[in-house]
């Protein structure tokens, strides 16, 4: 059944049961949701943790989704917030900070996926670093291709804030890229 739903639209049909939908929307959106994750928490096992709590969630909300957004802006809402709170959280506060006491290690495959592989190393790891407020407007504008307007309405945050931050991340950015230059001697 769930082959035949129109891949050409973005949505799955009206026809789909919960389940079915749910299977869709895994397969349709599952790595976006683990990708948001990851560059959130920088961890794949937290990330992978949080995408499992996002389709539970959306299973158990399905029948109020409203259709005032798509699918996936709301699966990255839910994503958004879900790994918000495990920032705040004891656990994540207390925990994530013995990671620093383990051998450096190059970044996960998860990462090298989402970046595009090898050549875009430096990339990856300048954007993981930058803060969380404009990490996540440069994922979302520049990998997730959601519009400034898109943005503002996932975050909550009014479209001016969106530019501004994506204005500083560039920023950050071309200073980290220089300072990784002229360290390399290139």
């Amino acid at each position: 059944m769930i082959d035949k739903v129109d891949d050409s639209k973005s949505e799955p049909l009206n026809y789909l049961n919960r389940e079915e939908k749910l299977k869709w929307l895994m397969k349709k959106y599952g790595n976006d949701v683990i990708k948001i994750a990851y560059t959130y928490l920088k961890q794949k096992q937290l990330a992978e943790d949080v995408a499992q709590d996002v389709f539970i969630k959306c299973y158990e909300k399905m029948e109020s989704f409203r259709n005032e957004s798509s699918y996936k802006t709301w699966l990255i809402r839910i994503t958004v917030n879900r790994c918000k709170d495990v920032l705040k959280s004891w656990s994540f506060k207390n925990l994530y900070f013995t990671d620093f006491f383990k051998p450096k290690q190059t970044y996960s495959s998860l990462e090298n996926q989402f970046f595009g592989g090898e050549e875009n190393e430096l990339i990856s790891k300048q954007v993981i670093e930058l803060p969380v407020k404009l990490r996540e407007v440069i994922i979302l504008f520049y990998y997730q291709e959601f519009s400034i307007e898109e943005i503002s309405d996932l975050l909550k945050i009014n479209p001016n804030t969106v530019k501004t931050r994506l204005h500083r991340g560039r920023i950050k950015l071309k200073e980290s890229f220089e300072g990784a230059w002229a360290i390399s001697g290139k």
